[in-house]
């Protein structure tokens, strides 16, 4: 019975420590010269073609973006170009790429 007692005790130690870690800020340079790439087939602005397959991305938003390209380099999202397009691509690559996109309008 001491262990049920503990549980929401320790998970609401949990959730404070991850929303007292401080969060990285973003690096929109970083992120706007890693989209250079991504332009080719997306658009300098984002506006994408879909008529070949493109979405749009800009007004997404910078978590689901990132989400996106982390699906896509762990293969819960299948697509083989776009796993090889973020294959080199880092945690901190990705929210870069993800937050420069989320200024696309």
């Amino acid at each position: 019975m001491k262990i049920k007692k503990a549980i929401p005790i320790l998970l609401g130690l949990a959730l404070a420590v991850v929303l007292a870690a401080p969060s990285q800020a973003a690096d929109l340079a970083a992120g706007k010269d890693k989209y250079k790439v991504c332009a080719g087939c997306h658009g300098p602005t984002g506006t994408g073609n879909a008529a070949l397959g493109y979405p749009q991305l800009s007004g997404k938003d910078a978590a689901y973006v990132a989400e996106q390209l982390r699906a896509f380099k762990s293969g819960r999202r299948e697509s083989a170009t776009m796993k090889a397009m973020v294959a080199g691509l880092g945690d901190a690559d990705i929210d870069n790429v993800a937050a420069y996109v989320a200024t696309l309008q």
